[in-house]
């Protein structure tokens, strides 16, 4: 989650006391971090109407949803491309969709680093022989995937039908 400093700053100060309530509240649930926040913000007036109703990660749940989320598999790797969701969970160890998500969408050779946006070099294997500027941005593919679910999370027709129902 992204939380602004007013945000924080009310909950630290809490000048109506509620954030000090819900924690209280909170004290003795299991994942309270995973609830704390979404409670506080969905009933502080000034902060109610400022949500986005998305954590930014593709998940697999039964219907209904149980306890846990799916682990993902390379069968899960079109669902999540198209959900535009930056982030994704949960994974095995070692699953080869990691080693999928590594090579075809980030394009991460086996065994290397990450490739920066200032590796200026020709061919997968060796991009970064080149360096180019390290305070030039060249968004790739994943930045415009990103930038197609915030357009659609903030239109007029999603955010304020989604915030803290």
């Amino acid at each position: 989650m992204a939380l602004s400093r007013s945000f924080i700053e009310y909950c630290v100060w809490g000048w109506d006391n509620l954030p000090r309530t819900v924690l209280m509240y909170y004290a003795n649930f299991i994942s309270t971090p995973e609830f704390y926040f979404h409670t506080v913000i969905c009933n502080a007036h000034n902060f109610q109407n400022t949500t986005v109703n998305h954590d930014l990660h593709y998940i697999s749940w039964d219907s209904p949803p149980k306890q846990h989320p799916h682990y993902l598999t390379v069968n899960h790797t079109h669902l999540m491309i198209d959900s535009n969701a930056p982030f994704a969970r949960k994974f095995q160890r070692d699953d080869p969709v990691l080693d999928k998500i590594d090579a075809e969408l980030l394009g991460r050779p086996a065994g290397a680093l990450l490739p920066g946006g200032w590796c200026i070099g020709d061919g997968q294997a060796n991009r970064c022989s080149i360096l180019g500027d390290p305070t030039v941005l060249r968004p790739g593919p994943g930045a415009l995937r990103f930038q197609h679910l915030i357009i659609g999370l903030l239109s007029k027709d999603n955010f304020r039908p989604s915030q803290c129902r």
